[in-house]
């Protein structure tokens, strides 16, 4: 019979009330998931039990650490993904890899579960963005290329790799007539710029959208408005790009300074621009794809996460161009 075992964890660099939760709420869950004994003082954890359980039990803490610098809290979701992550890599070396890279695949922890890719083309997508510094992303609705895009723009700034995050999209009329909407002109131009709202108030909180709004750390702006500037040290996502001109793509594409990371989302099947304007977005590869540092991804049906009648929508669309 094995002895028990006995160390002692430091919690550095981490609020250990964080850590514990409420009441030690995630103690005593770490508690019923492995044959352990924990007592917390302060930033040090006395951790006693079966010696393999306790080796598992101080690498999840590590791992709990990692979650708490990387999104400035631990929810009840994120304890129990990485209870899971870490049981699992118990039981064999090729289970070990997997539970492996499904947490290096994590964009973002947030209060309700993480955020991580989905589909291969989603990871392409994840990978891209990680290697280059500009990144076109092509593929029809539902294939989760905004909501990637924010939640990889908040796991950066998060992380202290950039200091401000820049959403932007064309206000392009797509049958409806700007001019007839009511309000001022932010009232008018709001309806466009909501699903980037929407997309933000996925993965942050109210409160925390508006702080870095009101602090300039976090805008979301018309195209139109990132004419004349250079953005330092920024994560800029320019969606709905199928609806730029070719001379405002170039605007933007050329607003990018140092430290910064550009991800340009877009869907060429559903341009809106009045006239027949060729769009930006349909010749920007034969362009630029010679340029490191700038990568192309092109997301499909098969990558589409939403109503499962989504995928064959898009499909029956597909047939349908192709045989007309």
């Amino acid at each position: 019979m094995a002895k028990n075992e006995k160390i002692e964890f430091v919690l550095h660099d981490v609020d250990p009330l964080q850590f514990y939760g409420t009441n030690d709420r995630n103690i005593r869950i770490i508690e019923e998931n492995f044959q352990v004994t924990i007592v917390g003082r302060g930033d040090r954890l006395k951790i006693s039990g079966n010696p393999d359980e306790v080796s598992r039990v101080e690498e999840l803490c590590s791992e709990l650490i990692f979650i708490i610098n990387r999104n400035k809290a631990l929810s009840r979701a994120d304890l129990l993904t990485a209870i899971q992550i870490i049981k699992g890599e118990t039981e064999s070396e090729p289970v070990k890899e997997k539970a492996r890279d499904e947490l290096d695949s994590v964009v973002l922890f947030t209060d309700s579960g993480y955020v991580k890719p989905k589909t291969p083309g989603q990871m392409a997508y994840c990978q891209a963005v990680e290697k280059n510094d500009i990144i076109f992303s092509i593929g029809p609705a539902g294939t989760g290329k905004t909501f990637l895009a924010v939640a990889l723009a908040v796991a950066y700034l998060k992380r202290k790799r950039i200091g401000k995050i820049i959403l932007a999209r064309p206000a392009v009329e797509a049958g409806e007539s700007l001019g007839f909407l009511p309000g001022d002109y932010k009232e008018k131009i709001n309806p466009y710029l909501r699903p980037l709202f929407d997309a933000l108030l996925d993965v942050v909180s109210q409160e925390y959208l508006r702080k870095h709004m009101e602090q300039g750390i976090i805008e979301v702006i018309p195209l139109a408005f990132m004419r004349g500037r250079t953005l330092n040290n920024a994560f800029v996502l320019l969606d709905e790009a199928q609806n730029c001109t070719f001379l405002q793509m170039k605007m933007f594409l050329t607003r990018l300074g140092i430290n910064s990371k550009a991800i340009i989302n877009g869907d060429i099947t559903q341009i809106d621009l009045q006239g027949r304007e060729q769009s930006g977005l349909v010749s920007i590869e034969s362009i630029l794809k010679e340029i490191d540092g700038i990568a192309f991804v092109k997301l499909t049906a098969d990558d589409v996460i939403r109503h499962h009648l989504v995928k064959q929508i898009i499909h029956a669309y597909s047939k349908n161009s192709e045989e007309h």
